[in-house]
């Protein structure tokens, strides 16, 4: 598999839109990828995969912290190491514009995802109780300081 990793642009919204609706139960429209590309602070990157758009990660850039908004694989390139790679490169260009921090939310019922983020530096630091809905769950606050 040839794996490209790179901004996201205006083309990859239809698509990212798509995985989105497959992966979440409150998924982002297009409209919210849109209008990522709209600010400086945000920076989200896409993974293609053999020329398909496979999946993306963003972050907020806000003094020296950056918050990952979304990491999302479409189901059929998921276990191939994609989220990491997307993780990483979002690291080396956050370090680039000077974040030294990171920070995200996830289920805490996601264990593939909270065993990724773990293999990544993140650690647990606290819960926000029934911060995501359908269904109605805690979400695990994790930091990669």
């Amino acid at each position: 598999m040839e794996l490209c990793i790179r901004k996201l642009c205006p083309e990859d919204i239809g698509p990212l839109s798509v995985i989105e609706a497959q992966a979440f139960s409150m998924p982002w429209q297009p409209e919210d990828f849109a209008a990522l590309l709209e600010h400086d602070y945000c920076l989200y990157l896409v993974a293609e995969a053999d020329g398909e758009v496979a999946g993306c990660a963003g972050m907020t850039v806000s003094f020296g912290e950056g918050t990952i908004d979304n990491v999302v694989v479409a189901e059929r390139f998921r276990g191939r190491g994609i989220a990491r790679k997307l993780l990483r490169e979002l690291f080396e260009r956050g370090a680039r514009r000077g974040v030294n921090a990171y920070t995200l939310e996830v289920r805490v019922s996601n264990h593939a995802a909270i065993h990724i983020y773990e293999g990544e530096g993140f650690v647990s630091e606290g819960v926000r109780p029934r911060f995501y809905e359908k269904p109605v769950e805690d979400a695990l606050i994790m930091w990669k300081r």
